[in-house]
């Protein structure tokens, strides 16, 4: 009997198929993706002016940036033109996935991942720009102040791409906590009423998080440890949609 004759076959020409629709929306989101950075290139310098300026506004006067390898001044701004094109895009990009699973999955099913997918993209956009406006000038006023007497702060502009690049990053997967508490709550890992009972040790420990990650004073201590306590009464509220009642012990 044929390996890929009656059921076989059928499972293998069903595997193809979605094999094929996985690449075309694949195909899909890289030539939106393309297309996002062809169009900024005339635009990467500018691009990369626009995230260095936390920094260069918080440097004295004969501060800057540098640059010590010599393809430096090209390849940065080209790698912030095509980071972003893929932060633009992420949207099209996430929808293309979501039209690729989306037909196998139930009516309700569809609803709450299309909503923890909204929520999801857009508390990674809001942790970026909380980072790019609140954190990044708070770091490096507190740099420039702390750096010894006689040392110029020139920072070459690949260290600097890496650095905000990780930190813009660390900030948008920390604002994804309440979409990771409320599904912790929806798979029945974390009871609702845990959250709310913990809100002092949250409170406690975000705080302390701050006061570690920031700058030593209390302003900086306030404006990232109360975001980050904002952010678990978020998911606490989330969480409420998909809170199951405690099991009775029989």
């Amino acid at each position: 009997m044929s390996l890929l004759g009656g059921e076989g076959g059928a499972r293998l020409q069903e595997l193809v198929r979605h094999l094929v629709e996985l690449r075309r929306r694949l195909l899909y989101a890289a030539l939106a993706i393309f297309a996002v950075f062809v169009a900024l290139l005339p635009f990467a310098n500018r691009l990369f002016v626009a995230l260095a300026a936390p920094m260069t506004a918080a440097l004295p006067r004969g501060g800057g940036l540098i640059a010590t390898r010599v393809t430096a001044p090209f390849i940065v701004p080209l790698k912030v033109a095509f980071l972003v094109a893929l932060f633009v895009t992420a949207p099209f990009t996430l929808y293309q996935l979501w039209a690729f699973v989306a037909p196998g999955l139930y009516r309700h099913e569809r609803r709450h991942i299309r909503a923890f997918l909204a929520a999801a993209v857009s508390l990674f956009y809001a942790g970026t720009a909380f980072c790019y406006f609140a954190i990044l000038p708070l770091a490096f006023h507190f740099f420039d102040r702390v750096a010894p007497a006689g040392v110029r702060v020139m920072t070459d502009i690949g260290s600097y791409l890496t650095f905000t690049l990780h930190l813009m990053l660390a900030f948008g997967l920390v604002f994804e906590t309440p979409v990771v508490l409320a599904l912790l709550v929806a798979l029945g890992l974390v009871q609702h009423e845990a959250l709310r009972r913990h809100r002092r040790y949250a409170f406690l420990i975000c705080f302390v998080i701050a006061a570690f990650v920031a700058p030593p004073d209390a302003l900086s201590m306030i404006l990232l440890g109360t975001p980050m306590y904002l952010l678990y009464e978020l998911g606490i509220l989330f969480s409420r949609r998909w809170a199951r009642p405690p099991r009775s012990i029989s």
